[in-house]
């Protein structure tokens, strides 16, 4: 597979110290201003596209990656969660602002 895209976002829960809902957020953000034209220029189908998705949260386990990766539009996606992104305590309540940064990729087989 050869990557032709990466794109980078980034997403927050400033109330629900929810990390899918961050991520989630930060995926949107990476994809929101992209746009293909390759597949219709070529004749490449979307379905040959792999999207692969890091996202870096302070608990990665608390992403349900099954549930992100169900959300992308295009391709065969799979979405892993590492250790990175950002939790923020707000020093009058304790509330904890979860900050998620996400790299969405996208690989195509070999065109050359």
């Amino acid at each position: 597979m050869q990557r032709f895209i990466i794109e980078m976002g980034m997403g927050n829960d400033q109330y629900g110290q929810d990390y899918t809902k961050a991520a989630a957020r930060a995926i949107e953000d990476a994809i929101r201003h992209s746009a293909i034209p390759m597949f219709e220029s070529v004749g490449i189908s979307h379905a040959e596209m792999e999207v692969r998705v890091t996202i870096g949260v302070q608990n990665p386990d608390l992403v349900d990656c099954a549930a992100l990766a169900e959300k992308l539009p295009r391709g065969r996606a799979t979405v892993t969660a590492t250790h990175g992104g950002l939790n923020v305590t707000n020093p009058d309540n304790g509330n904890i602002l979860v900050i998620a940064t996400a790299a969405v990729e996208a690989f195509l087989p070999f065109q050359g």
